[in-house]
């Protein structure tokens, strides 16, 4: 079944590891950070991925995703499909919900378990198109854990130049975390 989510993620992206250049990476020092961000973004590749190893030190549940600093509600949607080893669940969102794209993954507070995951952003200079962000994230707690499958829509047809990340609410980014975003060539 992982190998069917990993080819759909990969579905229009060239496989060669030549096809991936470093922007830039980020590693939280001590006392975390409120959040992360990539600003001039270069518009030269087709495609752009984010790759983290992140963990949180309160209760998040999920990354938001700011797109060019647009924190309005209405210009988001996602959903997302999670499981948990036991059960599965599904839901979604319509604008007005979140200030941000939500990746949905995280593990809680108090632990020294990391999340990992791969954040997608498609097409992402496209200035006739809304932008299209999924991601595949999750955590393993040695008997428990979580997988999730996201898709977000943002809605603006603007070239992505900023990426934004946050916790849910107020809460810090651990140390240690780690984030590294990719151009991908098209």
């Amino acid at each position: 079944m992982l190998n069917n989510i990993a080819a759909i993620l990969d579905a229009g992206v060239a496989a060669s590891t030549n096809s991936y250049e470093s922007i830039q990476t980020v590693t939280v020092g001590a006392g975390g950070q409120s959040s992360i961000s990539f600003t001039s973004i270069p518009a030269t590749y087709k495609h752009l991925q984010l790759r983290f190893l992140s963990r949180d030190v309160s209760t998040a549940q999920y990354f938001e995703v700011r797109l060019n600093s647009d924190s309005s509600a209405s210009n988001y949607t996602w959903h997302y499909l999670q499981g948990d080893g036991g059960s599965a669940t599904a839901g979604g969102a319509t604008t007005g919900t979140f200030p941000g794209a939500v990746i949905n993954f995280t593990a809680g507070a108090g632990t020294s378990i990391y999340s990992a995951g791969v954040i997608d952003f498609l097409d992402y200079t496209n200035t006739n198109k809304y932008k299209t962000i999924r991601s595949l994230a999750g955590f393993d707690a040695n008997g428990s854990g979580v997988v999730s499958l996201t898709s977000n829509l943002w809605l603006n047809t603007a070239a992505v130049t900023g990426i934004s990340l946050q916790y849910n609410g107020a809460p810090n980014i651990d140390q240690y975390s780690h984030f590294a975003l990719y151009g991908i060539k098209g």
